[in-house]
């Protein structure tokens, strides 16, 4: 596989910031979307995360001509029955912060107690350039969902959860901790080792 450059699919800088973060030393030079004037966001309708993560990938690829690699990830809350899941970024409805989605989740989750409040987030990584040849790869975190907000890092629903092992939430345990342990970072490493081994054939 000859890959020179490779976008990363998202127009979210939190993410975008992540995930260059956690791809940085392949040897192919990262770029972000931002430097693609032309590129437009892909509807996401798909069903699950591998299904929005390659919807993304192909359909900005296709846009800009480039390899994209783009991941689609979410909360699912087993008190919920899973939601949000991959309605996580539009939960609640269109022109919500992320503070008012984590509100409405805490709302909903007002009268379970610390045993009734696991969660999981979830991501699926996909990179393509529109045709047959692609990566998929997967990650997940287990952890609860906390009684109110806490922390200023981090983006999404990252001030209410607390990651299995720890007692404070991603929005307090930082950068360096969530590179580590989160859903996005083991599907990545998944990621990156796949493709470091299509490099190399």
């Amino acid at each position: 596989m000859k890959i020179e450059r490779l976008v990363v699919g998202t127009f979210n800088r939190g993410k975008a910031r992540e995930m260059t973060e956690l791809l940085q030393g392949l040897a192919i030079e990262v770029l972000p979307l931002s430097a693609f004037e032309g590129a437009r966001p892909v509807a996401e309708t798909g069903e699950t995360f591998e299904a929005n993560a390659l919807m993304k990938a192909e359909g900005l690829a296709r846009q800009i001509g480039e390899w994209v690699v783009a991941d689609d990830s979410g909360l699912e809350v087993d008190a919920l029955g899973g939601r949000p899941g991959v309605f996580s970024a539009r939960y609640g409805g269109e022109g919500l912060t992320d503070a008012d989605r984590c509100q409405r989740l805490l709302d909903e989750l007002k009268d379970k107690p610390p045993d009734q409040r696991a969660a999981r987030f979830r991501c699926v990584v996909a990179m393509s350039r529109g045709g047959p040849e692609r990566i998929v790869t997967s990650g997940a975190v287990e952890g609860r969902i906390a009684f109110a907000p806490a922390g200023g890092g981090g983006f999404g629903y990252d001030p209410v959860f607390v990651p299995n092992g720890y007692e404070r939430s991603f929005g307090e345990l930082g950068a360096e901790v969530k590179r580590r342990i989160s859903h996005r970072a083991e599907a990545l490493r998944r990621f990156r080792e796949e493709l470091a081994r299509r490099l190399e054939r």
